[in-house]
């Protein structure tokens, strides 16, 4: 380092990467709490003012530096420089963390090296990868009590594995269990996966599904808790989507019309595979979450992110035995290929690409409508619901009704198909969420709200 840098150091002063020492005094707590951070130098022989004290840079003292951070938990990686009497020590992030001095765990906050509390280092753990949930045992959930053999069975299925051998050793195998005191329990991956009632354990692990009226997310028509198994969960959200997503039919005069579908099924499957793996289920205080709202789909996922997260590029599971549970029954890969596939279905359906956004704590995927398909809507094409409705023998009475009077109410409902009115509450509220008909009122809380067909 030559002079002109050492002084611009020296001017910025104390800051998140760099400390000034005048002695060897507690140094084994600032090597840690730098490579516990995004590492920083130490340059010793400076008063905490900026001012050049000088230290005599002997063999010994490097010697004495480098035996105090052999000696951290991990060894700290550091280097050592001399510049004009300020002896520079070089600490490296540790790629090993936590690290641990003879007093404790510290961190770099600003410009100071605190002592990491008890709830600090338990998140620190968390954060690093240390603990992972999939794996932690959960001793409420005992063989063969809560075990479901028939989400065991669907699963073997799906991973085209024999259902020959006793469930005990098939759940040993895939590692979903751990043996205690004579007593076989699950881990959370386990639970999550082959539980009777998962969400008894795991409240959080539900995925809520909500269908919004307006573009900005306001007005509510449907939203719905999803629970069971994650891979029963994946296929709870896909029928959400697929109830509510449209169809446009081009006729081509072959015998078998075009369906042009308003979203690529397989990339949003793909994002919900990918939301319900990599969730970070420590964090007790959120569902994931898919939005649909007239214009797009979205889904929001809570999770912390990895150091040295770049979207598209990094491999990161957060849950391993998840993952790995997934990739058997063909659900996404352990690769970190799932952008990809994503953009490439979406390609192949002429449909936007997703977009991609995340912060600390939330990631978010967004998809657009085809293009193909809204160039049909928009020439008018025959667009209905992807999923159409049967309509039960009072529903279609009141279909046919509406043909010739153009507007009738809930209570025309019921007169006509003599239904009570929790009945015609339901029945039209099925009507409304299937695109048959729309309600029409002056306000919100419009007693005698209208209905016509959509």
């Amino acid at each position: 380092m030559d002079k002109g840098e050492l002084q611009l150091i020296l001017k910025e002063g104390e800051g998140y990467k760099t400390e000034f020492k005048e002695s060897l005094s507690n140094i084994d707590r600032e090597l840690v709490a730098f490579a516990n951070s995004s590492g920083g130098k130490i340059l010793l022989g400076v008063t905490d003012e900026g001012a050049v004290k000088g230290i005599s840079a002997t063999n010994e003292l490097k010697s004495r530096i480098q035996d105090i951070a052999n000696n951290c938990r991990p060894k700290v990686r550091i280097t050592l420089e001399v510049s004009h009497d300020v002896l520079i020590v070089t600490v490296l992030e540790s790629e090993d963390k936590p690290c641990e001095c003879s007093s404790g765990f510290y961190k770099r906050i600003g410009a100071n090296s605190q002592k990491m509390t008890r709830n600090e280092i338990i998140d620190f753990f968390k954060s690093e990868g240390k603990v992972r949930f999939d794996e932690l045992l959960e001793t409420r959930c005992i063989y063969p009590k809560d075990f479901d053999r028939g989400k065991l069975s669907a699963f073997l299925v799906l991973a085209g594995l024999s259902r020959s051998l006793k469930a005990e050793t098939i759940l040993h195998s895939l590692d979903v269990t751990e043996k205690q005191d004579g007593k076989l329990y699950f881990n959370n991956a386990g639970v999550l996966f082959f539980a009777k009632e998962p969400q008894r354990f795991i409240s959080w692990s539900v995925f809520t599904v909500v269908l919004f009226k307006d573009k900005n997310g306001v007005d509510v028509i449907d939203r719905k808790e999803l629970s069971g198994s994650l891979f029963e969960i994946v296929d709870s959200v896909m029928d959400f989507v697929r109830l509510y997503a449209k169809v446009a039919y081009r006729f081509t005069g072959k015998p078998q019309r075009e369906e042009i579908y308003e979203y690529p099924f397989e990339a949003i499957r793909e994002a919900v595979i990918n939301s319900v793996m990599h969730k970070d289920y420590f964090e007790r205080g959120h569902n994931n979450i898919l939005k649909f709202f007239p214009d797009r789909i979205q889904l929001e996922n809570i999770w912390m992110k990895p150091r040295h997260f770049i979207l598209g590029k990094t491999i990161f599971r957060r849950n391993h035995l998840i993952a790995d549970l997934f990739s058997r029954i063909h659900f996404g890969e352990k690769i970190g290929s799932g952008m990809q596939r994503m953009k490439d279905i979406c390609k192949a359906g002429s449909a936007p690409y997703p977009k991609a956004e995340y912060t600390g704590t939330h990631f978010y995927i967004t998809f657009r409508q085809s293009t193909e398909y809204l160039k049909m809507a928009g020439k008018n094409e025959v667009v209905e619901t992807a999923i159409e409705i049967t309509p039960n023998e009072r529903q279609k009475k009141f279909i046919s009704a509406l043909k010739g009077n153009a507007v009738l109410t809930r209570s025309d409902y019921e007169a006509i198909t003599q239904a009570s009115k929790r009945t015609a509450l339901r029945d039209l509220r099925d009507l409304v969420m299937h695109g048959v008909i729309v309600g029409i009122s002056t306000s919100k809380t419009d007693p005698n709200k209208r209905y016509k067909l959509a």
